[in-house]
């Protein structure tokens, strides 16, 4: 498995940790309340899981699993795939951290640098994507 397909899947899990504890939490509180406060960590929750860990993981299986040319550089510009691995997750953490005040400057900034995530990450990897058979 490549290097970048192991750090996108790593990250995934780690959020996944991080938005399973924080959705046991806001259950926990809901059944007791602990704090109204601990609601404000609702965003975060599915911040986290969404796309800190749904995303994150398919972009890494994509990555290990889209066809490689059978020349170097097999899996093409990887520069683009490590800019947007940097991109999805400086995104996803603006938006946390923009989340639980509520500065809506921050969330448009995290939003805006998850799709340029996905737009470098679509560039580094469309010439890979192809019929099978097909040169």
């Amino acid at each position: 498995m490549p290097r970048l397909s192991v750090y996108f899947i790593r990250a995934s899990l780690i959020y996944l940790f991080f938005g399973f504890t924080l959705g046991a939490l806001l259950l926990a509180n809901k059944g007791h309340t602990l704090s109204p406060v601990i609601w404000m960590l609702l965003p975060v929750h599915i911040e986290f899981d969404l796309v800190g860990w749904l995303v994150q993981l398919a972009l890494g299986v994509a990555f290990w699993i889209l066809p490689r040319f059978s020349i170097e550089p097999r899996r093409g510009n990887e520069r683009l795939s490590w800019a947007a691995f940097f991109f999805l997750n400086i995104g996803i953490l603006l938006v946390a951290i923009g989340g639980i005040p509520d500065i809506p400057w921050l969330i448009v900034i995290g939003r805006a640098m998850e799709m340029l995530a996905l737009v470098v990450f679509a560039l580094g990897n469309w010439r890979r994507i192809k019929a099978h058979g097909v040169g």
